[in-house]
């Protein structure tokens, strides 16, 4: 039988080769870096995480994130396996020791009879074989262009920032205290998960103050600043008004200062851990463009963080993405060279999760079709299915933007009240719906 080949082992390409290998189909993971570095990376492991260390809320009856970590751990997900291994206190969501987590996945991937990894650059897009392109949003330029090349469409782009990392013995707790919002977590740990800087109102009109004055990034010649609304650096946040941070990252709501419990802050910061050992942070929220040293001296205006010690610090850097709602079919095979797959952020879903999931889907759907059978994308009522159908016709193909799963991409439920009010009925509704039909469309497959 000949092999499956996946162009890049991040998230999206290492869940691809998992799922092909179970199904007993032979896959080369062709891996680019460490010869061929991006600006993000540090490493040539095998999904890597470079913005967060988080997969966002694990809440799988109330939110629709939550339900996709659900389907992916009932499809035998390879990254939410060891997402689950690796995970850190992180109040309702799911947070992983990133270096642990990535290391993980490396040696199951390694150690699989029907894997084999090749550190090498693929340039051009294939015309024979089964491939799947995951190559994420640092696509390098030769592909790109190969890509563009083929489908005569312009690429699409926005910037992706990264959010600073803090040393935590540098982080002076006599000001700041540990509580996730709303103490939400069912053991200690996890409603402890988050450390505070709380912020008087004069604090945050200087932060705000310096934030706006800071120096910036320079773009490069021909690119343009087309953020993505989820991941927006906070300077550009704080331009769109002054108290945009205070009701977004910032926002002091379900938090109580353990120093001063009278007191009501009127911002507050939250780090969330970022490693096993708890000796690194990341400032929730704060992708940043400043240059190094304006990051230094801002951040250090916060509350808490006046000694910070930075183990890294923000960067920018560019996220390509297909149009993919007139390029790809819903089996995820490019329509005008249908041996080509694509899976994850390439194909303008949002977030680690997701890009894991349509990897998940483009690798069990490869390696059907090697078997001989055509496998469907699930349901639209699931998580998977609503992002499938989101990228690949769901979505306005003229405004066409990343996307996070959302239950705004499922079909609305008959004789369930809508708006704020009816949450508490509506979501459960929807995630009860999609576990039901996410289950049934497993069951098909034997």
């Amino acid at each position: 039988m000949q092999p499956i080949h996946i162009i890049g082992a991040g998230l999206a390409g290492s869940e691809a080769a998992w799922q092909i290998a179970e199904a007993g189909v032979p896959v080369v993971l062709h891996e680019m870096r460490p010869k061929v570095e991006t600006f993000a990376h540090r490493t040539g492991d095998c999904a890597e995480m470079v913005c967060s260390n988080s997969f966002r809320s694990d809440d799988d009856q109330m939110n629709a994130v939550g339900q996709l970590h659900w389907e992916m751990r009932a499809a035998n997900g390879l990254i939410m396996r060891m997402a689950d291994q690796h995970r850190l206190p992180a109040g309702g969501a799911l947070a992983v020791d990133r270096d642990a987590f990535s290391n993980a996945v490396s040696e199951v991937l390694r150690a699989h009879p029907l894997i084999e990894i090749r550190g090498e650059e693929i340039t051009d897009l294939p015309s024979e074989g089964n491939w799947i392109v995951a190559t994420g949003p640092l696509t390098s330029a030769a592909l790109g262009q190969s890509i563009q090349s083929l489908t005569g469409a312009d690429s699409l782009a926005f910037f992706d920032a990264i959010a600073p990392i803090v040393h935590a013995d540098s982080i002076d707790m006599s000001i700041c205290w540990l509580q996730s919002r709303y103490d939400k977590g069912e053991t200690e740990e996890e409603r402890t998960a988050y450390i505070n800087c709380p912020m008087t109102r004069e604090d945050y009109e200087a932060f705000i103050d310096a934030l706006l004055a800071a120096d910036k990034a320079e773009f490069r010649e021909g690119e343009t600043a087309g953020y993505f609304d989820g991941c927006l650096p906070i300077e550009v946040m704080a331009e769109r008004g002054r108290e945009t941070l205070r009701h977004g990252p910032m926002k002091p709501v379900g938090l109580t200062n353990a120093h001063k419990p009278s007191e009501k802050a009127y911002a507050v910061v939250q780090l969330r851990r970022d490693n096993a050992l708890g000796t690194l942070y990341n400032i929730v929220g704060f992708q940043t463009k400043m240059k190094y040293g304006a990051q230094t001296e801002v951040f250090k205006r916060i509350p808490g963080l006046q000694n910070a010690s930075f183990a890294r610090l923000g960067g920018i850097h560019r996220n390509t993405f297909l149009n993919s709602p007139t390029l790809i079919d819903d089996r995820l095979r490019l329509r005008l060279r249908p041996n080509l797959r694509f899976a994850g952020q390439v194909t303008g879903v949002e977030g680690y999760v997701e890009s894991a999931a349509m990897g998940l889907l483009a690798g069990r759907m490869a390696a059907a079709e090697a078997l001989g059978h055509d496998l469907p994308p699930p349901p639209l009522t699931t998580s998977m299915g609503a992002l499938v159908n989101h990228i690949t016709g769901g979505a306005e193909a003229k405004t066409f933007q990343p996307m996070n799963v959302n239950f705004g991409l499922y079909p609305p439920l008959e004789d369930i009240k809508g708006g704020r009010r009816g949450r508490k009925n509506r979501y459960p509704a929807y995630t009860d719906r999609a576990k039901a039909d996410f289950n049934s469309w497993l069951a098909a497959q034997g």
